[in-house]
């Protein structure tokens, strides 16, 4: 007998179990034959996450290979990160996660069929990822303080995690970041058959205070001083691919969710699902929590200098930084796409100030009946009186892509923009930022006297030493230099720049081709670039379809200049393409 079950697109995502029962002469038979998966169905028309681009289908949901983006917005950085949808047990585990997070739904008229609604399953993923209170699959570490579990930016994969959260009796994994939050999401999304990726945005602020301003303040030698408001470097959440019901689409369409618990107002709380378009519009009130991504993508950065902590002077006004470059790995690529138009209109323009002025009516009720000529008012008065034109023009530019041990070059071009010369003092300082805008170490200081002739334009090296910044940097990789003017000579002028100092490459060369059930081999090579010794240096491999689990070894000290080399083996065990990575650790980072 052959028995072909065909369940409806509204069916429960979950684990069936197939009983067969026989009556024969009186007598009643009943056997099971198994069980089976029912998932959510992107290639059936009448389902809510069906993608219609046969393209898409393949990156959003069967790619197990994907790419985070770090860094800064001037320069953004890759990696790698295995997602192992289809690895061993990894199914069973994220119907756990459904199982732990069932109680999002209590007291609901859907406790027994929200498995049905891609929306109401991509809630309950995005709270368990790092909201739940006691099972969450991840925990970020309080104080930059992970000296309990494994440096966040240590994983290579969601296998490890997920098979570490499940293992331990669904206790938190300690430590992740934002990036691996996103990407763990994203994992259990596509295994359940929802497209998903993996979206970074480059300065994104989260202000306590005021929605749609972020503020970092500065002492005179330009130091960041600790303040209530952080401006994130970066920042990932997931998008998913889905028809809303609730909103009426009868299409799909890119949704975003971000796992990363974050201060709303309500307390910490992650967000979405949250249509992107409607970012893009600004209608805030159709969604859960567009007002707070709205703000986040669309705030002013404001920079105060602080005197004598006894008052503040506005520095600058900007309008342009938050919100800008968000990148997700491209199609069938390994490059990186802008995706910033799906987010925001370009700036300036008049669907971008419509949109602007429809949010802001909603942000702020006191203005729900204001005119766009009331809130361009208002906006206007965050630039003036206080902000002048100095008639100086700075910038800071990289002469170099410094990588951990080398030399930070930079030019700082000035150029006075008036008649008459101008005589200015700087402070100069260089300061580690971790990827979420916490001021750490300031670790340079210098003092200069700038003479600008008149329309002159000079351009001036700086060099900050591996001496001066590696006993620093750690696990930040973010440094920010800034030269602020005397603020006894007048006007106050600053500039500044995020600098990223790129790791040192691990080299991957196969020693033989691979094949299905075949050993294999490779060559693992690091090189320590440093003029001192590197300690407790870890090298751990990982690779869908090529490791059951990840392979650790230990390097041990690794003197200056000195080159490791091991060979390991492996079997390929799945057909396909497949990706080997090698992530080195050490006592430096």
């Amino acid at each position: 007998i052959n028995v072909s079950v065909f369940p409806p697109s509204n069916a429960c995502i979950g684990r069936y179990i197939f009983n067969m029962q026989v009556t024969s002469c009186g007598h009643t038979y009943q056997r099971c034959l198994g069980d089976f998966y029912v998932l959510f169905n992107p290639w059936c028309a009448d389902d809510p996450v069906y993608m219609d681009n046969q393209a898409h289908r393949e990156e959003y949901v069967l790619n197990e290979h994907g790419i985070l983006y770090e860094g800064v917005h001037k320069h953004i950085t890759s990696r790698p990160w295995h997602f192992g949808q289809f690895e061993d047990g990894i199914l069973d585990i994220c119907l756990k996660v459904l199982d732990m997070g069932a109680s999002y739904h209590q007291g609901s008229d859907r406790d027994h069929c929200w498995r049905n609604d891609p929306v109401h399953v991509s809630m309950v993923v995005n709270h368990m990822i790092s909201s739940h209170n006691t099972n969450s699959i991840m925990k970020i570490p309080e104080n930059n303080d992970y000296l309990k579990g494994t440096k966040p930016f240590s994983w290579n994969g969601s296998v490890p995690i997920l098979q570490q959260w499940y293992n331990g009796r669904c206790r938190p994994v300690r430590y992740g970041y934002c990036g691996s939050l996103a990407a763990v999401m994203c994992t259990v999304m596509r295994c359940l058959g929802i497209p998903s990726r993996v979206v970074t945005n480059f300065c994104f602020p989260c202000s306590t205070e005021n929605p749609l301003g972020i503020n970092e303040i500065f002492d005179c030698t330009g130091k960041i001083l600790c303040g209530k408001d952080k401006l994130w470097r970066y920042h990932c959440w997931n998008e998913s691919w889905m028809a809303r019901r609730d909103l009426n689409q009868c299409c799909g369409d890119w949704q975003c969710l971000d796992p990363t618990p974050l201060e709303t107002g309500r307390g910490l709380s992650c967000s979405g699902p949250t249509w992107v378009r409607s970012i893009r519009e600004g209608e805030l009130d159709l969604d859960y929590d567009g007002h707070h991504l709205f703000s986040r993508l669309n705030s002013n950065y404001v920079g105060w200098l602080s005197q004598n902590n006894v008052r503040k002077a506005k520095l600058f006004c900007d309008t342009w930084p938050c919100g800008q470059h968000l990148s997700t790995k491209s199609v069938g690529s390994d490059q990186c796409e802008d995706i910033t138009g799906t987010y925001k209109y370009e700036l300036g323009s008049l669907k971008s100030k419509e949109a602007y002025y429809r949010a802001y009516r909603r942000i702020h009720p006191g203005y729900c009946n204001a005119s766009n000529c009331h809130i361009d008012r208002e906006l206007s008065s965050l630039c003036s009186p206080f902000l002048s034109d100095s008639g100086v023009n700075m910038r800071l530019k990289m002469a170099n892509c410094p990588m951990y041990g080398e030399d930070v070059q930079l030019h700082w071009l000035l150029e006075n923009l008036r008649n008459e010369p101008k005589n200015l003092n700087f402070n100069l300082c260089a300061q580690i930022i971790t990827y979420h805008g916490c001021p750490m170490d300031q670790f340079w200081k210098d003092k200069v006297n700038i003479t600008l002739g008149p329309r002159e334009v000079k351009k001036i090296p700086i060099c900050i030493s591996y001496n001066q910044y590696g006993p620093h940097l750690y696990d930040h990789n973010i440094m920010k230099v800034v030269a602020v003017s005397d603020p006894e000579c007048g006007d106050v002028l600053m500039v500044s720049r995020d600098i990223v100092v790129n790791r040192p490459p691990v080299i991957v060369k196969l020693l033989s081709q691979p094949r299905l059930k075949v050993p294999c081999t490779a060559e693992i090579s690091f090189c320590n670039p440093l003029q001192e010794d590197m300690k407790n240096c870890i090298m751990t491999l990982e690779g869908c379809g090529l490791f059951k689990e990840p392979m650790t070894i230990d390097l041990g000290t690794l003197a200056a200049n000195q080159q490791a080399r091991t060979v390991v083996e492996f079997t390929p065990y799945r057909l396909g393409k497949h990706r080997l990575l090698a992530n080195f650790g050490c006592h430096k980072f």
